[in-house]
């Protein structure tokens, strides 16, 4: 039925939109008709995207704080961030998907180049990111499960910047509150057929809370050359190594008392988390045929990962992975119409052991207490297939995917505790794209997905159905979901006026029902996960961008969301295996506000044609959440609003480009909480925000103009 009505609405309100949109001339050439996204794993304009997509440029970031993915995202509806001590370190949800973790992101695919830096059961860190390195930024919000394993909220595709038009080399500084300090050395070399980029980066940071100072070594590089005019071939190496102390979270009492304070347990444990990762990768991409209306794209990657985490006890990962994604894409003609058909296929598999010891003083003890040898491996294929119902008007997507995504955990130990688990599924998606003009467009989906427990989240407990013989909980199973959305997007054309021109429109309703949704619960105080509610969550989703006079743009976002557990029998157990259970249905789930705006107002400026100057005031404010499943009003957060400001400038000196610029976060010193760890059973859950702080750095490079 939800299908039927969405087709519906786009007809009628297509049918009156061709009405206003005879007056327009085609010729006219806009944005969304220029903009190409990778998204939907095949180049597509925006306007053409059958869902809603975003892609955020450098310039977009340039003068602004560049520690974390908040810095330089902003102003995306329906994305939504918590970050934990000011850093790398934040979680990151798209429509809810990714709040029920409290470490690491979940149910969000990120990329990097296309490659996965999520691992095979979804879970990303990405503290290998260098927005110094990076040139774009791309995102496309719903459930891609039916493209990408473990995608239900959606995806975030990260460029390394590639494509410039001269050679160069840049030093980059930055500086600011808590003894922020990040430079970096930049090179890029680029010829007709050939391109290279080199970035290293070191950052140190203090923190503004006790125990969360941070530092961390970062190199990234990529070598593309053209093969033919037809072919390229590229190469893509990283690898950071540092450390991160973590606080912890604050009970109630403890965050009114001093809410920049670390929790004792986590000081005198010295909790904190050490990383070493990197990852050497090899992209091939072709066209062929008379019309070179064929493609292919193959890639394979290795990585490895090192990663000592403190906290109750000292555990140590090495793990090391292998990948590979093959994809073929094909154009044919059937008269006037273009069908679009694309086939692929990637694999990823990860292994390697994890022993844990005592942990004294945040040094790793004597005492072997596990040692555990985990493979993780996914394997999936897909399709696509983008038909022209309707010439430049009506467009029908359908997509599928197959994933098989294994676990086999040994005990090394204690080996009658090995024991395996797989989780397969084919989900599908179908979608339709409708194009009022060359510019504006109508579109809906409706598709199936599921997402996969993460490896942490299959730890078995003793009161499992095994009663905790084996390694892996047997009880616990993906959760899965189906997703409806209806949305428009468009810019607004205004000839008559040098106010408000290149409008851009976004408004998009979404409907997801989850079935066996994750989510966590404490037996004698450890958290465990399960199977355990259905969840509806409702939202809307606004955003826009204008250019008020020239060189004066605001930007705005607003998202509404209603997630609310439809059933929830919360059963916990204690210490003896005593059961008790309590009623959650109609509660809503935490860690997500009702209300989340953002707005943005920026001024570029030419004062010479060698001097640029940049101006910028941003308001952020985020509703009250609740902490908890049980959703109790006492310990609810308050709503709180951030405001914010930059200015900076861009100087051309001869062959010497300098861009300086300073700025100031929370400018009224406001006191909030910007990250939930929810269903502490210790009612640990508050993560204290940064107070008012202040940014700045300066960009050196020189060009080496062809002369």
């Amino acid at each position: 039925m939800r299908i039927f009505f969405s087709f519906l609405v786009l007809f009628v309100c297509a049918l009156s939109a061709d009405l206003y949109a005879q007056d327009a001339p085609d010729t006219t050439k806009y944005e969304t008709d220029e903009v190409v996204v990778t998204g939907t794993r095949v180049e597509q304009k925006i306007i053409d995207v059958p869902f809603s997509v975003a892609r955020i440029n450098q310039s977009q970031w340039i003068t602004s704080r560049r520690m974390g993915v908040d810095d330089v995202i902003r102003n995306v509806p329906g994305v939504w961030f918590q970050p934990r001590y000011g850093n790398h370190d934040v979680r990151i949800s798209i429509r809810g998907f990714g709040t029920r973790s409290n470490t690491g992101i979940r149910g969000v695919r990120i990329l990097l180049d296309g490659i996965p830096e999520s691992e095979p059961d979804g879970q990303t860190r990405i503290e290998a990111l260098d927005f110094n390195a990076i040139g774009k930024i791309e995102i496309a919000k719903g459930n891609l499960t039916s493209l990408y394993t473990n995608a239900p909220g959606g995806v975030i595709n990260f460029f390394t910047d590639k494509y410039f038009p001269t050679s160069f080399a840049m030093l980059d500084n930055e500086f600011g509150s808590y003894d922020m300090r990040k430079n970096g050395l930049k090179f890029g070399v680029t010829s007709d057929n050939q391109r290279f980029m080199a970035s290293y980066s070191y950052e140190n940071y203090k923190g503004y809370r006790e125990h969360s100072q941070e530092y961390q070594n970062r190199f990234n590089s990529v070598y593309e050359v053209d093969v033919t005019n037809s072919s390229k071939l590229a190469i893509y190496g990283y690898y950071v190594n540092g450390i991160i102390k973590l606080p912890g979270s604050l009970t109630l009492k403890q965050y009114n008392e001093d809410d920049l304070k670390a929790n004792p347990r986590d000081v005198s444990r010295d909790s904190k988390r050490i990383t070493e990762k990197g990852r050497l990768a090899v992209t091939y991409n072709a066209s062929f045929g008379k019309e070179k209306n064929n493609s292919v794209e193959m890639i394979v990657y290795g990585t490895i990962k090192n990663f000592n985490r403190t906290a109750a006890t000292y555990r140590l990962f090495n793990r090391s992975g292998i990948g590979g994604q093959f994809r073929y894409i094909n154009k044919s003609k059937f008269g006037k119409r273009t069908n679009e058909f694309s086939v692929g296929g990637d694999a990823f598999y990860q292994s390697g052991p994890i022993s844990e010891f005592n942990n004294v003083g945040g040094q790793q003890g004597d005492q072997l207490q596990t040692l555990n040898d985990e493979v993780i491996s996914n394997l999936g294929f897909y399709f696509l297939n983008n038909f022209p119902i309707v010439v430049d008007k009506v467009n029908l997507m359908i997509t599928g995917r197959y994933d098989r995504i294994g676990f086999n955990f040994r005990d090394r130990l204690a080996q009658f505790r090995d024991t395996s688990r797989l989780f397969d599924k084919f989900a599908p998606k179908f979608a339709l794209n409708y194009k009022i003009n060359p510019f504006m467009a109508f579109y809906t989906s409706y598709g199936w997905g599921f997402d996969t427990p993460a490896g942490n989240e299959l730890d078995n407990y003793p009161f499992s159905s095994d009663g905790g013989l084996h390694t892996i909980n047997p009880d616990l199973n993906a959760q899965e979901t189906n997703t409806f959305e209806i949305g428009y997007k468009g810019e607004i054309p205004n000839r008559k006026s040098n106010l408000f021109t290149k409008t851009f429109l976004e408004l998009t309703y979404f409907n997801t029902k989850i079935d066996n949704a994750i989510v966590p619960f404490t037996v004698d105080g450890d958290p465990y996960f399960r199977n355990a509610a259905s969840v509806t969550r409702n939202g809307v989703e606004f955003g826009f961008n204008t250019e008020v006079v020239k060189g004066l743009k605001w930007l705005g976002s607003y998202t509404y969301s209603d997630f609310v557990y439809n059933t929830y029998d919360a059963v916990s157990i204690d210490a003896n295996g005593v059961l008790s259970s309590e009623k959650y249905d109609g509660n809503k789930e935490p860690s997500n506000p009702d209300h989340n705006i953002n707005t943005e107002l920026s001024y570029t400026g030419n004062f010479t044609k060698d001097i640029t100057g940049y101006v910028k005031g941003y308001f952020n404010y985020v509703s009250s959440m609740f902490v908890n499943d049980k959703n109790v009003d006492s310990l609810k957060t308050d709503s709180y609003s951030l405001l914010g400001a930059q200015i900076g400038g861009n100087f051309q000196l001869g062959d010497f480009q300098i861009v300086a610029y300073a700025g100031v976060n929370n400018i009224l010193d406001q006191k909030y909480v910007s990250f939930i760890q929810i269903n502490s059973d210790r009612q640990e859950y508050y993560e204290a925000g940064a107070r008012s702080n202040f940014f700045g750095g300066i960009n050196i490079a020189y060009m080496f103009r062809r002369r």
